[in-house]
């Protein structure tokens, strides 16, 4: 991580430059540029802007006014213009390190490294002295993992500097990186010499042992640490972490209570520290119910926290107690109605387990409580749609829309939906327009692509067009089983079986969570073989996973017969 200029209020010392020689009116100048800087720290942010598009009239060259013109809008959002800016101050004074920095930090926060870097290295090659340069220079080196440069640069500093809490200890962390363990651990035996006291440096010489697999060592140090300093917020979360890793979780449950009732660890971090439990499935398999009772103590010891409250739902839901989960979120909800992200968890379970008459109502509840929230807007659509409440759908796609404003994904989401509800009002001809409309606009819209391509199929209408369509999306995601899935279905309609056939057959031996409209699909195709038995066998899958498609009791009898 670099350091990066700041976006707020806070004045950076700039020297007022120009071009030598260059004759303008210097009080008026002066005068403007004084009730500039007043505005701007006064928070009247417009009103600067229109001193220093003055001062510019009088001084064209003024670096001073472009800089500042450049934080106003960067700290508002507009990047583009404040970098635009930016550059003509840098390019007016090509040496000023405050010009420099803003670039580089504009460059950083678009994740465009290799240009952060350039102005990094200007930086450091006019200033030779400042070692926070230098610092970040190594850092974004690190970032980029070009972890050659970033070594050299940091072992320049501890040549320069000695060995220092800066660079030394992002020297080990590039050395780790690099796999460098033996170097690595040098390193760090040589910041515990000069730092004895600082239990920080245990802390990574025991991370060295355990990436290097000396699991026995990192628990030798870990235990150190803990006599030294039971308490400690780093130690006992690193100490978790490592538990972790090594699947030691029985270990791991009896350090978490403490670690929950620890105040000298932020909250934040015992967050993120269950959040990463959640994502460990054997964890999860194996160890639920003592992760359970540990959610319930965590939640007791912040009994206020709208997020800490979510972690019970959340575990429930990994091990697909959806129904359970249900019923959590519906009394954290009636403990807290203003918990907007338990009623999104709440609605997004509703609609996964298929409860569309809860995902009506409580869609309309919380749309109108919520009433900014896109993504509620078209859950409770949703839940209109499956019900066929098409009216309440497309009004609330309409505010959707509206809330969608210029975000093309949301777009496509609102008219995807659109679609689907004049298709299933058996308005074709409304629907195709919806979506011929919109691949016009954004013919790289594969859910729109696919939609179409599998509207079409089912009408049996420009069966050609459809397999063009689909097939446009399987070259760009050929390991989507729902695309490949439609691309099979209209091959199937196009009578092209045996390439049908083989697609079905990848798509269910996938390993994929098996989905009903596959078996559907598969059964039509072998019975189109005269494969009847094969097809029956599907169909019965089908009806096994989704008990409303009894329209396929009628085609087994037709098959058996």
């Amino acid at each position: 991580m670099i350091t990066i200029f700041s976006c707020g209020r806070k004045l950076v010392p700039v020297k007022v430059t120009g071009v030598q020689g260059e004759d303008y009116d210097v009080a008026a100048f002066n005068l403007l540029y004084v009730e500039a800087i007043k505005a701007k720290l006064m928070g009247n942010e417009a009103d600067a802007l229109k001193y220093f598009e003055q001062c510019l009239k009088i001084k064209q060259e003024s670096d001073a006014s472009y800089y500042q013109m450049a934080q106003i809008l960067i700290s508002n959002g507009d990047i583009i213009n404040g970098k635009k800016y930016a550059k003509k101050a840098f390019l007016i004074d090509s040496d000023n390190v405050w010009y420099l920095m803003m670039l580089a930090g504009i460059y950083y926060q678009a994740n465009n490294l290799d240009s952060a870097i350039i102005y990094y290295d200007k930086a450091v090659n006019y200033y030779p002295d400042r070692l926070d340069l230098k610092f970040n220079l190594g850092n974004l080196y690190s970032e980029k993992r070009d972890f050659n440069i970033a070594d050299s640069i940091f072992e320049a500093l501890d040549v320069e500097y000695g060995i220092n809490e800066s660079s030394t200890v992002s020297l080990i962390r590039n050395l780790m990186e690099e796999n460098k363990y033996d170097e690595a651990l040098v390193k760090a035996e040589m910041l515990r010499e000069k730092y004895p006291e600082e239990i920080l440096y245990d802390g990574l010489l025991a991370e060295i042992y355990r990436g290097s697999g000396k699991s026995q060592k990192a628990i030798e140090v870990y235990n150190k640490l803990i006599e030294r300093n039971p308490n400690s917020p780093q130690t006992q979360l690193s100490l978790c972490n490592f538990l972790l890793t090594e699947k030691n979780y029985d270990e791991l449950f009896m350090l978490l209570n403490t670690v929950i009732l620890n105040n000298q660890i932020v909250v934040q971090d015992k967050i993120t520290l269950m959040g990463q439990l959640l994502e460990t499935p054997d964890l999860i398999k194996t160890h639920s119910n003592n992760f359970y009772m540990t959610l319930m103590v965590f939640e007791a010891t912040y009994k206020e926290n709208d997020i800490i409250v979510l972690l019970r739902p959340e575990l429930l839901i990994k091990q697909q107690k959806l129904k359970e989960a249900s019923i959590l979120l519906e009394e954290i909800i009636e403990k807290n109605p203003e918990n907007y992200y338990a009623w999104e968890k709440l609605l997004l379970v509703y609609l996964e387990i298929k409860d569309y008459a809860k995902l009506l109502i409580k869609g309309e509840e919380c749309a109108t409580r919520f009433n900014r929230s896109f993504l509620v807007k078209i859950l409770y659509a949703n839940g209109a749609i499956e019900v066929g409440k098409y009216d309440i759908a497309l009004e609330e796609l309409r505010k959707a829309e509206i809330l969608a404003g210029d975000n093309k994904e949301m777009n496509s989401q609102v008219v995807a939906m659109k679609a689907d509800i004049y298709y299933r009002m058996k308005d074709y001809e409304k629907a195709f327009q919806i979506f011929e409309l919109a691949i016009q606009s954004d013919s790289e819209d594969l859910i729109m692509l696919n939609n179409y391509a599998y509207y079409l199929a089912e009408q049996n209408v420009k069966l050609k067009e459809a397999e063009k369509l689909a097939k446009k999306v399987i070259e760009i995601e050929k390991n989507n089983n729902t695309y490949m899935d439609t691309y099979a279905w209209i091959l199937y309609k196009r009578g092209k079986i045996k390439e049908a056939t083989r697609i079905m057959e990848g798509i269910i031996s996938s390993g994929e969570k098996p989905n009903a409209e596959w078996y559907e699909h598969y059964g039509f195709i072998l019975k189109k073989q005269k494969k009847c038995p094969e097809a029956i066998n599907n169909w019965n899958i089908a009806i096994s996973i989704d008990s409303t498609k009894t329209e396929l009791i009628k085609e087994i009898e037709d098959c058996q017969k």
